[in-house]
């Protein structure tokens, strides 16, 4: 029969839930938490947990948390220090590759200027020696040049004096070879 009560009263709930002969509005309060009577002893526990948790976090995990920090913040400033050092270890590279670069330039024009120079002074001293072959060549070309004409002098006043004495014996004439000779040695000194 009670079952047909809270049928008969509509109380849904209740009978779905299995409760028999109460009423919703009778029980107590649901949640204990609310229930004004257990205050202080949650008060108590509320503060004895956080006491707890304070006291956990302040010596085990903020400690470990302050571990992590610090080694972060060490390794950071390690890593900025390591890469102002390898900034100021690049900058030197680079100074230095420019000055090589610079010294290797001016080797350069040294070396060129040198190449340069040698070659000039080889061009002038080949030149000087090839003037003096010339100089020479024409010396000897001037000197065969003067015998060439001492001997084309010589073959003419031999055949001029031949040919003077072949005229004169032509000529029905008698040659007298002393005085064709006189007569073209005259002729030839001018």
């Amino acid at each position: 029969m009670a079952t047909e009560t809270h049928s008969a009263t509509g109380n849904g709930l209740a009978d779905a839930v299995g409760v028999e002969g109460h009423d919703m509005a009778t029980a107590g309060p649901g949640m204990p938490q609310l229930d004004f009577s257990t205050w202080g002893n949650q008060i108590f526990w509320l503060l004895v947990a956080l006491v707890v948790i304070y006291f956990v976090l302040s010596r085990v995990a903020l400690p470990r948390i302050a571990a992590v920090l610090a080694e972060r913040q060490g390794t950071i400033t390690n890593d900025i220090a390591r890469a102002e050092d390898l900034k100021r270890q690049a900058s030197e590279a680079e100074a230095a590759y420019e000055q090589a670069l610079k010294d290797a330039r001016a080797e350069a024009q040294a070396i060129s200027q040198r190449t340069r120079d040698d070659i000039k002074a080889q061009v002038a001293e080949a030149t000087k020696e090839a003037d003096a072959r010339i100089a020479e060549k024409s010396a000897e070309a001037d000197k065969a040049v003067a015998e060439i004409r001492a001997s084309a002098m010589g073959n003419v006043e031999a055949v001029a004096k031949d040919t003077a004495e072949a005229l004169v014996s032509a000529l029905g004439g008698s040659a007298d070879t002393a005085a064709i000779s006189k007569a073209v040695d005259n002729r030839m000194k001018g």
